[in-house]
């Protein structure tokens, strides 16, 4: 009987993956590039806002490349948020050197507010223009990112559009983690159907949330999300649920960003905000991390180890189609596909431990600062 068992899991589990890989490969196909679109015609102010925080490693060359960009009607308003670090000189210095920008200093943080999600909303107060850009302070524009983003929101009547850049680490370990972390996070967000007003898919990208004003008010600004550490996912759904016009673009080389360094910082990171995303539910947790056991981490170890010649030959069969994946989603490479269950072990152990230390400690640190789990569901 256990045997029998077992044979249909294999099988389940290499129907479900080539249809996976299938799936994805087919959607990512419906999903267009930035490098394609064309500028605007015409180019209405943009409000270029950045929040910071204790970012002296990164902040002065993603700065540097956003005074560089080819668009004449914007304006860069950098919110730095309690640094404690050098960020501060580092912006004062850019200031000289760039007056275009616009450095405002945040040294307290109300109350009912992450840090981050707080500082985008001073910088949407501080602004007038009819469109704004939220980013993060380690991203790398091309010079046209943003004028092909705006004639693309312009061509398509969109109220937000969200980008989804190329991300790099000078790890290599890291880089084959982020390809599988990568391949669950679209499965689950499904990024070709943002545009489908009939599909409820939604998607918002702290590198690159480019959104109408009119839009981003109707839908409650980060005020209605102001305890979220997934800000920028939750501001495409807000938008998306007012019944506006929102879409996705693949970023390739045109917008970059190094996500973390190492093994450690991915998995340190993903911890803090994890559990966010069951809602701070352990069932929720406990079923997440289950599901990326049996469908990511297991199936091939167990096919490969116990399974009977023909159910071994199908785990090679969905390796082969993983590795044929990792091959066309450039910078990906074929032997990513080797990382994958290792991959699927470590996101299980970053679910299920970051719901066991929340829970233990009764909430989170963000910032430096502390949120109770009552604030945080009141905040969900």
């Amino acid at each position: 009987m256990l045997k029998n068992l077992f044979e249909v899991y294999g099988v389940l589990a290499g129907i479900g993956w080539v249809g996976v890989i299938i799936y994805v490969l087919v959607g990512f196909k419906k999903i267009k590039r930035l490098p394609d679109q064309e500028a605007p015609e015409s180019k209405p102010a943009v409000a270029v806002i950045i929040a910071v925080r204790n970012e002296e490693e990164d902040v002065e060359k993603a700065l540097q490349s956003i005074c560089n960009i080819n668009y004449c009607h914007y304006r860069i308003i950098v919110l730095n948020d309690r640094s404690t670090d050098s960020t501060g000189a580092i912006l004062a210095q850019m200031k000289i050197k760039y007056p275009a920008i616009n450095v405002i200093t945040i040294d307290t943080l109300p109350d009912g507010w992450l840090g981050k999600n707080n500082a985008l909303y001073q910088g949407y107060l501080q602004s007038t223009e009819e469109w704004m850009l939220f980013t993060d302070a380690d991203i790398v524009f091309h010079p046209d990112a943003l004028s092909k983003a705006m004639g693309y929101a312009a061509k398509n009547n969109l109220d937000h559009l969200t980008i989804l850049p190329q991300t790099v680490s000078r790890s290599v370990i890291l880089n084959s983690l982020l390809a599988t972390f990568a391949l669950m996070l679209v499965l689950y967000l499904r990024p070709w159907d943002v545009r489908n007003p009939k599909r409820k898919a939604a998607m918002g990208v702290g590198a690159f949330n480019l959104v109408k004003r009119t839009a981003y008010e109707t839908a409650g600004t980060h005020a209605s999300i102001s305890l979220r550490p997934d800000d920028d996912l939750k501001l495409g759904q807000l938008i998306k649920q007012a019944g506006l016009r929102s879409d996705v673009l693949s970023g390739n080389e045109y917008l970059t960003l190094e996500w973390y360094k190492t093994v450690k910082q991915f998995r340190d990171g993903l911890m803090k905000n994890s559990f966010s995303i069951s809602n701070y539910r352990l069932s929720g947790a406990i079923l997440n991390t289950l599901a990326t056991l049996v469908c990511v981490a297991l199936p091939v170890p167990l096919m490969l180890i116990f399974g009977s010649p023909e159910i071994q030959i199908l785990a090679f069969v969905i390796v082969v189609f993983q590795a044929i994946y990792m091959e066309l989603t450039s910078p990906n490479k074929w032997w990513y596909a080797l990382v994958i269950p290792y991959a699927g072990f470590l996101m299980a152990h970053i679910i299920m431990r970051a719901a066991i230390i929340t829970l233990k400690q009764g909430g989170i640190y963000w910032r430096d600062s502390f949120y109770s789990l009552d604030e945080l569901k009141s905040g969900s």
